[in-house]
């Protein structure tokens, strides 16, 4: 299915009835990476699984988006949907526009779950800083250099080198969404969430360390948070029969 949300195509899929649940995927994903989630629950619940603008089936958008156009974005999707009050439940990216849109009180969430969710800056190390002085460099010798083919194929050599594989796998638009968005703190947001949430998270989570899910779960005031010690950036599915069972017991009073 379809619904136009600002112009833009949005693919979308409803599974089950009951009280709306909304599974918003991460970055460079789509729906599908929501779907193991939405066999859990659909037995209970009206599960909307979206293709959030950029991604998946739907349209691309014509600018680079930051954080609070994603937030901006889910306001009018929820609006064009007719879902009041519903289940939030988000992956990476998708995490970081829930926080954005109900920290900046423009959607209000029954509950919300965060899945590995984006929306802190990490802290960088030292081999971080490093290699941004590196590319820095690289860019202004790269910029140096005569405008050929040769040269072009060298540059973008170097740049994929240097990015990192989301980056380098989007489209223009999303990769200059990606450097805006991964700079935005929502730290501040964190606080303004009064939903009950429900962090699940993965120990070994190089994306967004579990040291970012432990901060949130202290700044928003109603938080628990579910750790798996050996999971990944993705930890929800490598460990999807058990936070199916989470899920359902955290909702269950919905049901």
């Amino acid at each position: 299915m379809q619904v136009k949300v600002n112009g833009y195509k949005i693919n979308y899929e409803i599974e089950g009835e009951g009280y709306p649940v909304v599974l918003l995927h991460g970055w460079l994903t789509d729906l599908e990476t929501m779907r193991p989630i939405a066999d859990g629950l659909k037995d209970h619940f009206k599960v909307y699984l979206i293709d959030l603008l950029g991604f998946g089936r739907s349209d691309l958008p014509k600018e680079p988006l930051n954080s609070n156009d994603f937030g901006d974005f889910l306001v009018e999707l929820l609006k064009k949907l007719k879902i009041e009050n519903p289940v939030l439940i988000g992956h990476s990216n998708g995490g970081r526009t829930i926080i954005n849109a109900v920290g900046r009180k423009l959607v209000t969430a029954k509950k919300i779950v965060l899945l590995d969710s984006a929306g802190l800056v990490p802290k960088r190390s030292k081999k971080y800083y490093i290699k941004v002085g590196i590319a820095k460099a690289g860019k202004f010798v790269l910029n140096l250099m005569p405008n050929n083919k040769s040269v072009q194929k060298f540059t973008e050599k170097v740049r994929g080198r240097m990015g990192s594989s989301d980056y380098n796998a989007s489209p223009e638009v999303l990769k200059e969404s990606m450097k805006m968005i991964l700079n935005e703190d929502a730290t501040d947001l964190l606080p303004n969430i009064d939903a009950p949430t429900l962090l699940i998270w993965g120990g070994l989570d190089r994306d967004t360390p579990i040291d970012q899910g432990r901060k949130m779960e202290k700044l928003i005031p109603n938080a628990g948070l579910v750790e798996y010690p050996y999971g990944s950036h993705f930890a929800y599915l490598e460990n999807i029969q058990n936070v199916n069972v989470v899920l359902n017991e955290f909702l269950k009073d919905l049901k």
